[in-house]
């Protein structure tokens, strides 16, 4: 019998507490909300676009899109999930950064075993779940080390993609930054020249903010209800 996500992730994977305790959101310099006009507006290329649009309609990444509007739901006070394009940045982290092979399977296996729960509790896929059974369900899963560490991991990623530079995939023309007024760096990294597109600068460390991630599920579990969102 194959061993269960919550039997393989009985403790936090000593690759996430590092991440969750010393990665720094903000990879590179970046730009003040002023310079919006400046931001790149193609940092992803038609045919890798066309493959995230097309597989974010279907299977794992339309659950990890559903999980992070859930998490993140659009509202009157701010962006969610969607207007920061979290599944975006998320999808180019999977397949366009040089990301360990240990945190990719850790999200997708996240996923199988997410809807797994939901199967047998409600015999439907989380994205088929109404608002509510979808908080119950996180809320359930976040009392176990491993869908913890999971929804942390989400979480996290959210945040990166809220305040990263745009040519990360995410946070579109500083919509991040202007909702939370922001100061960025300058200058911005255009797509070419990102982190992982300079082997002599990725390792060099940068002063940035990392933001606390200690009891980061409690997010979920004492939301207001006000701020989820009305849609199924």
């Amino acid at each position: 019998m194959s061993e269960s996500f919550e039997q393989r992730y009985q403790q936090t994977p000593s690759w996430l507490s590092k991440k969750l305790n010393r990665r720094k959101l903000l990879k590179s310099a970046a730009g003040a909300s002023a310079l919006v006009s400046t931001f790149p507006m193609s940092v992803v290329s038609e045919d890798l676009l066309d493959k995230y649009q097309q597989d974010k309609k279907q299977g794992d990444w339309q659950t990890l899109d559903s999980v992070q509007q859930h998490l993140l739901p659009s509202s009157a006070s701010g962006p969610g999930a969607k207007e920061i394009n979290a599944c975006l940045y998320l999808y180019l982290l999977v397949y366009e950064q040089p990301t360990d092979k240990e945190e990719v399977a850790f999200i997708f296996q996240g996923v199988q075993w997410l809807n797994g729960f939901t199967n047998k509790r409600y015999d439907r896929l989380f994205i088929a779940l109404t608002d509510d059974e979808k908080q119950q369900v996180l809320t359930g899963i976040s009392r176990s080390t491993a869908g913890k560490s999971w929804l942390n991991m989400m979480i996290l990623n959210i945040y990166e993609a809220m305040l990263s530079p745009p040519a990360y995939g995410g946070n579109p023309k500083g919509i991040g930054w202007q909702w939370l007024a922001h100061q960025m760096g300058f200058p911005l990294p255009e797509k070419g020249k990102r982190y992982y597109e300079l082997p002599a600068r990725s390792t060099v460390a940068v002063n940035s903010t990392v933001i606390p991630t200690k009891n980061v599920t409690e997010n979920i579990v004492k939301r207001p209800p006000s701020y989820r969102s009305n849609k199924a």
